[in-house]
């Protein structure tokens, strides 16, 4: 090895793997986290005698593996030994894998370092579990600071407090840092924090964001470089900073037409703005993905959302009528006063609803009360969340039921969401798609190739899901057979 290559410290940026599996979990096997590869980024184009490399254990694949098909970061660190190594933790589910791989790297002798929504709200959880240093706040600034200490000599450890960074002026995300990862979906980004005040999120930031001219340059030189076509815009909402928006898509539009490909997630009530609408279409924009949460207006009341039902359906059949729509959906989120729903009362009016929205497809979740979060607070007072050591961290991504509710049985909290889903992802999707195929050409002729693609495709959708779905059943039994032996 030359010495070029020796006087260059390793930085390993780890996504860590999701515990479960979920409707759309194919779709991380063509994408990756924007946070993590910004994080890398920074440290290999900032930091002179530093390199970088990302590892998504979420899409990983033709790299050394263990028998059970995980990373095997042995391996990884046997072939390129890392020196320091950094976490994603943005995701409460994911927080156990993290510990676990900071131990072995703690093992190693190696500087363990995590940032993320986690362990911004308890810092102290996992600098007891072999991470050495946590940054709560913006890890631009904070990973070139802590390294750059690191390398001379000092101590780093536990929790710094990261300030706001200005968002304009980094390096454009650099995502040929990736190993044993293929990327055919690009996620970008300039928006962080959220005006919203819902119940049920930790994100309380006031927003704020990049020029729309940086996150131009950032799809010109993806474009350039890696032949990128599709993006993900990962921003909560882009109608944050409309206008801003509206100019990025009229930048789009002027050099690229409607050849690339967006999906972007917006809030429903701006299926109002015509010009918005018209500048996304106009741009590329195919799928938008919105948080409807919930048909029941208790239970909006008690989220924050501040909308009505019947407002919900006009607006959701204008971006029908747009775009491709997938609906982001709560089941069973626990009023502070009990209700007189019944249960079955509950799964019909989300079948009717949805049935009315015509959207295209769900993802229906239980609620998950999540660290930081006024609903987690309010479950914890009332004795209803279930201690984590009865359900972990791994068991908060909304498909298991966290605390026990006072307007339903814990096996139908549990169950609903999948009643639901199953009624959508029918199986009758499997008799449908066939069809539709062999009627493609006189379909393409009545009803044009747009209408004949979207069914064909929904159809696609509906029959993976319903056969996830039927697999996940069973998991769910053992899971709720699980607790009722607590």
């Amino acid at each position: 090895m030359s010495d070029s290559v020796k006087k260059f410290k390793r930085f390993r940026m780890i996504v860590p793997s999701f515990p479960n599996a979920g409707i759309f979990s194919r779709f991380t096997r063509r994408i990756t986290s924007l946070g993590a590869v910004i994080v890398a980024t920074i440290v290999d184009k900032c930091l002179p005698n530093w390199t970088a490399e990302i590892i998504d254990e979420n899409n990983y694949r033709k790299g050394p593996c263990l028998l059970d098909g995980s990373v095997d970061h042995a391996a990884l660190q046997k072939e390129a030994p890392a020196d320091a190594v950094g976490f994603y933790c943005g995701l409460s589910s994911t927080m156990p894998r993290v510990w676990r791989l900071a131990e072995f790297y703690k093992s190693q002798g190696i500087l363990t370092i995590a940032g993320g929504c986690h362990v911004c709200f308890d810092p102290q959880e996992s600098l007891a579990r072999n991470i050495d240093v946590v940054i709560d706040g913006d890890g631009e600034e904070a990973i070139l600071d802590i390294l750059k200490k690191w390398d001379a000599g000092m101590e780093v450890k536990g929790a710094v407090e990261a300030g706001l960074v200005d968002l304009n002026g980094w390096p454009a995300p650099d995502f040929g840092l990736l190993r044993f990862a293929k990327i055919n979906i690009y996620p970008i980004g300039r928006i962080r924090g959220c005006a919203m005040k819902c119940e049920f999120c930790c994100v309380k930031e006031k927003p704020r964001w990049a020029q729309a001219e940086q996150l131009f340059q950032t799809i010109n030189w993806l474009v350039d470089t890696r032949r990128a076509k599709s993006f993900f815009v990962t921003d909560d909402r882009i109608e944050e900073d409309r206008e801003g928006y509206i100019q990025f898509f009229q930048m789009i539009r002027e050099k690229y037409g409607s050849r690339l490909r967006f999906t972007v997630q917006v809030r429903l009530e701006a299926a109002r703005d015509a010009e918005l609408i018209e500048a996304m279409k106009m741009a590329g924009v195919r799928h938008v993905c919105i948080g409807f949460e919930s048909p029941i207006k208790e239970e909006l009341l008690v989220m924050r959302k501040g909308l009505s039902v019947e407002s919900m359906i006009e607006n959701a059949r204008i971006w029908s009528k747009n775009f491709f729509v997938h609906g982001m959906f709560i089941f069973g989120y626990p009023l502070k006063q009990a209700a007189s729903i019944p249960y079955n009362e509950r799964i019909r009016q989300f079948k009717r609803f949805i049935r009315k929205c015509r959207i295209d497809t769900i993802q229906i979740l239980r609620p998950a009360p999540l660290i930081g979060t006024e609903l987690r607070r309010r479950l914890e007072e009332s004795g209803q969340l279930f201690p984590l050591e009865t359900v972990g961290w791994e068991r908060y991504d909304g498909n298991f039921a966290c605390f026990r509710p006072t307007n339903m049985t814990l096996r139908q909290l549990q169950y609903g969401p999948t009643k639901i889903m199953l009624g959508f992802y029918h199986w009758w999707a499997r008799i449908r798609l066939p069809f539709r195929t062999v009627m493609m050409p006189f379909s393409y002729l009545v009803i044009g190739w747009g209408s004949w693609y979207r069914g064909w495709w929904n159809d696609v959708v509906k029959v993976g899901g319903h056969r996830l779905l039927k697999k996940w059943k069973s998991m769910e039994e053992q899971y709720l057979k699980s607790l009722e032996m607590q």
